[in-house]
């Protein structure tokens, strides 16, 4: 698998440099290659592996060289973390061949001395008997132990508590499952796994309505359920969101931050295709993504347009329904973009006075009795508790609700 090995150096080399979104650039690479299935899952599982534990391989790193991390070759510390990562996490790879063919990577650097250098530090790691360095207290111990910024394990430890933490962080590594919206209005999910599994896609049924979980497959754009429109991709926490709006047939409904689309999709076909949707991005480009996704998923009633969220739009029509599923930190989704958890957290200031803006703005929108949803993709009370708080606190023609117990236990499933 030398020929994969290469790959994944190139695409962390990538990501280190670019701060480009993991999963797009696999998902890239991965589409227009000839590897097998095999092949592909055994590039997936080095690249996120590496991507997601790098504070605990860089420890390791820090521990046995004699150079600071900062001055490495870039291409020599990826190598150093593919091999450390293939030591400790990937029994499936014996410890020579990990050891050697890292060694025959930066042999193609056509520099001798890394080779012997990741040589060295690989094989005495080894000898060691490949331990993680020790802690000094317990946010480095969790910080160490599943590769989480410090910052954000005491962030989480002051907001939600340790037996809370400890869950996030669990979720947090691994691979994310992948599930599909079965698209409603064209077929019935038995219909589509019928479809799936014809073009050999491994998958089955969830309890969530109209949701299916794939097991093994190649790239989902590719098979016919998708390109005739009979799935779209989503993950089961954001069909959990579409089902709170509980939006009906013939509503008028907005979905203000809405690009890919995926939420406007499944709220559309929640509603049987019936009513007004209108689904909003800021920019023209984003916005050709979902109306492209409506067309081929054969949604009529949704309408997509540019509009700026944080500031009041009086063509926007008055709404029985609004979804504010704002810009966030990403937190929630570590699990499938681990690059998030290492930006800086000064990032994320400035994003709760945005949001903010945007619900209240969203507010305006809203007919009497009607019923508007905040959402957000992360973990932070900032971004969560504190917005909804101040706006309720401030619209007190507004009131909060408890989301059903049946969307609490469906949340719990893997």
């Amino acid at each position: 698998m030398n020929d994969t090995r290469r790959i994944v150096l190139k695409l962390l080399v990538r990501l280190e440099n670019d701060s480009a979104f993991s999963n797009i650039i696999l998902d890239n690479e991965l589409s227009n290659s000839k590897f097998s299935l095999q092949e592909k899952r055994f590039i997936s599982a080095i690249f996120y592996g590496v991507a997601e534990r790098k504070i605990t391989l860089d420890s390791i790193i820090n521990k046995y060289s004699k150079i600071k991390i900062d001055k490495l070759d870039t291409n020599c510390l990826q190598i150093l973390r593919m091999g450390i990562y293939q030591l400790i996490y990937m029994d499936s790879v014996p410890e020579s061949a990990a050891v050697n063919e890292s060694v025959k990577l930066a042999k193609r650097l056509k520099n001798p001395a890394i080779s012997g250098f990741i040589n060295g530090i690989l094989r005495t790691f080894i000898r060691d008997g490949k331990k993680i360095p020790n802690s000094k207290n317990k946010s480095e111990q969790l910080s160490l132990e599943f590769s989480c910024p410090i910052w954000l394990v005491d962030k989480w430890l002051n907001e939600y508590g340790e037996d809370y933490t400890m869950s996030l962080l669990k979720s947090s590594l691994g691979k994310a499952p992948v599930t599909v919206r079965v698209n409603s209005i064209r077929k019935s999910v038995n219909e589509a796994i019928e479809i799936l599994e014809s073009d050999g896609v491994e998958c089955e049924k969830t309890n969530f309505d109209n949701c299916i979980k794939i097991s093994s497959t190649g790239a989902i754009d590719k098979t016919k359920a998708y390109n005739c429109g009979f799935i779209h991709v989503q993950d089961i926490s954001s069909q959990l969101c579409c089902m709170a709006l509980g939006a009906q047939s013939g509503e008028t409904v907005l979905d203000l931050c809405s690009a890919p689309g995926g939420k406007a999709f499944t709220i559309a076909q929640i509603m049987c295709n019936q009513g007004k949707l209108l689904a909003f991005d800021l920019h023209q480009k984003r916005v050709n993504l979902i109306q492209d996704g409506a067309e081929r998923l054969g949604l009529s009633i949704i309408d997509a347009k540019t509009n700026n969220a944080k500031e009041f739009n009086p063509d926007i029509p008055m709404a029985d329904r609004i979804l504010c599923d704002v810009p966030c930190s990403g937190l929630g989704v570590i699990r499938r973009k681990p690059e998030i958890k290492y930006k800086n957290p000064d990032d994320f200031k400035k994003l709760p006075e945005i949001q903010y803006s945007i619900l209240k703005t969203a507010s305006k929108y809203l007919k009497v009795g009607g019923t508007l949803v905040y959402s957000t993709c992360t973990v932070s009370k900032a971004e969560n508790d504190d917005v909804i708080s101040k706006f309720l606190f401030e619209n007190l023609d507004f009131e909060g609700v408890q989301i059903s117990s049946r969307y609490k236990e469906l949340s719990d499933y893997k």
